[in-house]
């Protein structure tokens, strides 16, 4: 299938925020700039909605982190982090992402999925079945390869890191 993107096409953006988080921390020691992942996602189409899956602290520090991808018109769903005996932590929202998808594919063209997450293959697999264009948008280094080969098109971050990171204050001084 050609990758077909119009101006009139219905677009579902579905944001695996903890995974774009730790990729652009481990491969550049920077913040993820998702205002500019929402424009490369919507591509000048018509967006439906775009969900940011995220996890909640104790401290409650990333409460302006949820104001500020409001502000970008992109939904906040919140899960707590859960931390087991022993101290081991869990924080992944793959169900509830494909949850989300499948439920909203009748009233979409295309699903963008913002994650490298090798565990979306099926669900990208069921999409296109489905009929609809599924579309990920993640950085190469860390996406899985089966991921990238199921979609119908795969923007790599890496290829234009500025343009989808924001530096630390040390970075911008250099």
């Amino acid at each position: 299938m050609s990758i077909i993107k119009h101006r009139n096409q219905r677009v579902g953006v579905f944001i695996d925020t903890q995974n774009l988080y730790h990729s652009a921390k481990n491969l550049y020691k920077a913040k993820v700039n998702f205002g500019s992942i929402l424009d490369e996602a919507v591509a000048d189409r018509n967006l439906v909605r775009a969900i940011a899956y995220v996890i909640t602290t104790e401290s409650g520090e990333e409460k302006s982190f949820f104001e500020a991808l409001e502000k970008l018109g992109i939904e906040t769903k919140t899960k707590d982090l859960q931390i087991f005996y022993g101290g081991a932590k869990k924080a992944d929202w793959d169900v509830g992402i494909a949850i989300d998808a499948i439920k909203m594919a009748s009233k979409l063209d295309t699903v963008v999925i913002a994650s490298g997450d090798g565990d979306f293959v099926p669900l990208v697999e069921y999409l296109k079945f489905s009929g609809i264009q599924v579309e990920v948008i993640s950085f190469g280094k860390s996406s899985s390869l089966k991921l990238k080969e199921a979609a119908d098109d795969f923007v790599d971050m890496g290829e234009d890191p500025r343009r989808y990171l924001i530096a630390s204050r040390m970075q911008r001084r250099r």
